[in-house]
């Protein structure tokens, strides 16, 4: 004797579920950046997470700025991303530094890298001009928002 074949109701309602199961999937947990190591150092091809601050620190009003990053970890032409305080910053020429927010303006996404005076987002591909912050390949359609910044002491604090 052969076993009896399921419902098409309860085929449908399997379906259903696991449909709802792989939505709930793909909902939860931590947005990952797509990187090649999970080394913390800085470099032009990967964020870093540089601005956060520690536990012991006093993140008052009065309390004089912190450094977001050192100028020596910023190479000539390139960047670093900070991506827990999401603001990326360039060296477009020697001495100059510029800070942008990280988040690109397509999808919202944190940008991934910066090489050859490019702030480019690995999820899409929109570019950004790391001297100015002008897209200059889509999708995305709309500069990136400067952050003021200041150089002391060899050290990038938020102006």
């Amino acid at each position: 004797m052969s076993e009896p074949l399921p419902s098409r109701r309860i085929v449908f309602q399997g379906l259903s579920a696991l449909g709802v199961a792989a939505v709930l999937a793909g909902c939860g947990g931590e947005e990952q950046q797509p990187q090649a190591s999970e080394s913390s150092e800085p470099s032009t091809s990967k964020p870093t997470s540089h601005g956060k601050p520690s536990p012991d620190e006093k993140s008052t009003k009065d309390s004089p700025a912190r450094a977001l990053a050192a100028t020596a970890e910023i190479p000539i032409g390139g960047g670093i991303v900070l991506t827990d305080a999401r603001i990326v910053i360039t060296q477009p020429q020697r001495g100059e530094f510029r800070a942008f927010s990280a988040v690109c303006t397509h999808e919202g996404q944190t940008v991934g890298n910066v090489e050859d005076n490019t702030i480019t987002c690995l999820f899409h591909g929109s570019q950004y001009d790391a001297a100015t912050g002008n897209v200059t390949t889509g999708p995305a359609t709309a500069a990136l928002a400067p952050v003021k910044i200041a150089v002391k002491s060899g050290s990038i604090v938020r102006a």
